[in-house]
């Protein structure tokens, strides 16, 4: 097929998250996985070449058309977007099911020492985490992990590329010492805001599970046995 790489293009500039080669193929009938790749690799290359206002980015595991973010000033003030914020204690939460999953409530909750129903419901109502099922435990617990949506915010092409605990401690060092020698000049207001954004106030450990959004349940699927934890 002559013209698959501007298909590709199209596709992926009407698309409103990213495609997977295996989406691609089932679009683009009687193209082999091989000839998929090198489209995408002639596209990324013109791009880059091209060195114009967008470029092609492997996230979620599949590929999307971007802005670059240096022009994001402008596009801010065409957009005028609304900023999405996320609490101290939703990114606390966020964090420990991307690194600990699949998790169950009560995990998450011995490790923040706080009530966490509150917080799991946002996440699950932005995409952010989503329900694996029940572990076959008394009480039969839901199982949480993250989504495809998780991955496409964070910029992630698999959670094989969530920061290692040392370049977490190295991060935060060079961050601290940064803060110490700029401490008296003003400082940009951060975009992520601690405000609670319609969570529920933070309470002690409580047994209630959140209320869940029927689309974000797969009640079809029940996990008798979490797995171990992943290795990210």
């Amino acid at each position: 097929m002559d013209d698959i790489k501007n298909i590709i293009e199209s596709l992926l500039f009407v698309a409103e998250e990213p495609l997977t080669i295996d989406r691609l193929k089932k679009i683009i009938s009687g193209v082999e996985t091989k000839e998929l790749r090198e489209a995408l690799e002639e596209l990324e290359a013109d791009y880059e070449t091209r060195q114009g206002g967008f470029f092609l980015n492997q996230v979620a595991g599949g590929y999307q058309i971007r802005t670059r973010p240096e022009y994001m000033e402008w596009i801010k003030r065409l957009l005028q977007p609304k900023p999405s914020r996320l609490s101290k204690a939703a990114l606390e939460t966020l964090a420990i099911i991307a690194y600990k999953q699949p998790v169950i409530r009560s995990d998450i909750e011995h490790i923040r020492g706080v009530d966490c129903g509150g917080v799991l419901r946002v996440l699950l109502e932005r995409y952010f985490i989503r329900v694996l099922g029940r572990k076959e435990i008394a009480g039969r617990p839901l199982i949480y992990a993250t989504t495809k949506r998780f991955l496409e915010v964070f910029d992630l092409k698999n959670l094989k590329d969530l920061p290692t605990p040392k370049e977490i401690e190295e991060f935060g060092s060079s961050l601290s010492e940064n803060m110490n020698e700029t401490a008296n000049e003003d400082q940009p207001e951060p975009e992520i805001s601690t405000a609670t954004d319609g969570e529920e106030t933070e309470t002690p450990l409580e047994t209630v599970e959140p209320e869940l959004p029927t689309e974000n349940l797969q009640t079809s699927t029940e996990v008798e046995e979490a797995k171990p934890d992943q290795d990210v």
